[in-house]
């Protein structure tokens, strides 16, 4: 294999990358492996033709395709590799020429990790910022556990009143006639909670227990059902029971329930360390968070569009992954959310730049302060992942190979550049324009 590398504008490059003929005919006749079970000639039994009889029958070409995709894969990063360039994009593939008894030839389009001119990044001014918790916050925490560990009373001697959940069946009827999805039975709606469109559980609000209610609601305009969007709909609604919330005494007893206090009054203070530890961690994050992007700011450095699509490629593979742990497809997702694959990038377009910026700078800082990751360092964070998964350190290094080592160093350093921005910044009571 040879590669040859051209400088392009705009941090670009192509690698013009050539791979002998005695690979292309390896990879040819691999391909024809693969694919020979498939084929069916006249006279021969099924996986048995002859390579020489197929590209007689089909053309020399017939196995092209599978061959060119196994030399990309297989030269593609050797030759970036080879190439010395640091790549920082997805390529785009032009295959120059495959043909038999000559050498494969394709070209590697890719974006070049850009140069970072840095201006100041010690001594940054940043806000003063204060972790402080107030008693109310403490007591909007206490009425949380006192509402997860309420009591659900019936009662029937008076109207639903907003707080209370319902017990009801209902069904949606469009000029008369029921629609799909607009039904259900026993089901429970806390009035006020807003789950239902427009002013259904208002219209709920005084009705008794055994009262059939007509309900009149208007679909909203961006409905994800579109036969429904924007029109009016009739619900006949029939209540089963009202339910409403038994809170609780706040007292001794109930923290001993709910905790592992004795007296409401450890209770209470063990919430308020709680959170001021989190307001604390929350603080320290938009201090580094205001300090790096001021650094980023003052550095400036031309990032190639190609690195741009890449980053909100792997942001989308990311966000599709995480949709589809929670239960829902992707595709349907997009379809409700009314969002078009070209949205979605433009939405994502704005956080990659800043995702790029931000980790250029910090690998610019990690260069020029010479930032390293000692080997203590790397076990203590392997040590920190290993008990997150329930796993041993020593088996999960073991298991770890040096791409994976390597990356974690990398994260480490990164941070410790953050840091270093943060420990030499300057907190002010306000920021001159």
């Amino acid at each position: 294999m040879s590669v040859q590398v051209e400088t392009l504008e705009k941090n670009m490059a192509k690698l013009t990358i050539e791979v002998s003929e005695d690979k292309v005919e390896d990879a040819i006749q691999q391909a024809y492996l693969k694919q020979k079970g498939k084929i069916r000639l006249p006279g021969f039994r099924k996986g048995k033709v002859p390579r020489k009889m197929i590209e007689k029958m089909y053309g020399p070409d017939i196995f092209f395709e599978d061959a060119a995709n196994q030399l990309i894969q297989e030269n593609w990063m050797p030759a970036a590799d080879e190439s010395g360039l640091s790549v920082v994009s997805r390529p785009v593939i032009d295959i120059v020429q495959l043909e038999q008894g000559k050498p494969f030839i394709f070209t590697a389009e890719v974006a070049v990790r850009p140069e970072v001119a840095l201006g100041e990044y010690k001594g940054i001014s940043v806000m003063k910022a204060n972790a402080e918790v107030s008693d109310e916050e403490v007591d909007q925490v206490v009425e949380r556990e006192r509402g997860q560990n309420a009591r659900s009373i019936v009662v029937e001697d008076r109207g639903a009143e907003n707080g209370d959940t319902v017990v009801i069946d209902y069904e949606g009827f469009m000029d008369g006639v029921a629609f799909d999805g607009g039904k259900g039975e026993k089901h429970p709606l806390e009035l006020g909670s807003h789950s239902f469109i427009d002013t259904f559980e208002e219209q709920l609000i005084g009705k008794k227990s055994g009262e059939e209610v007509e309900v009149h609601v208007t679909f909203p305009e961006e409905y994800h059902a579109e036969e429904l969007a924007g029109k009016p709909a009739v619900f006949q609604v029939l209540i089963h029971e009202i339910r409403v919330k038994e809170l609780p005494e706040l007292d001794d007893e109930f923290a001993q329930d709910v905790s592992e206090f004795d007296t409401l009054q450890e209770y209470k203070e063990d919430i308020k360390k709680q959170l001021l530890k989190k307001a604390k961690e929350e603080a320290a994050r938009v201090k580094e968070d205001e300090a790096v992007g001021k650094v980023v700011e003052k550095a400036s450095m031309e990032i190639p569009e190609a690195m741009i699509d890449t980053q909100v490629e792997v942001m989308i593979e990311d966000f599709a992954q995480r949709i589809q742990n929670q239960g829902l497809g992707f595709e349907q997702y997009m379809q409700f959310s009314g969002l078009t694959p070209d949205k979605l990038k433009e939405q994502m377009r704005p956080e990659a730049v800043s995702r790029i910026e931000r980790s250029l700078v910090l690998e610019q800082i990690v260069k020029e302060e010479n930032i390293q990751t000692t080997e203590d360092e790397l076990k203590a964070e392997v040590e920190k992942m290993a008990a997150s998964y329930g796993l041993k350190a020593e088996k999960m290094m073991e298991q770890m190979s040096e791409e994976d080592k390597e990356s974690i160093r990398r994260d480490y350093a990164l941070q410790k550049a953050a840091s270093l921005i943060v420990e030499h910044s300057v907190e002010v009571e306000e920021i001159e324009e």
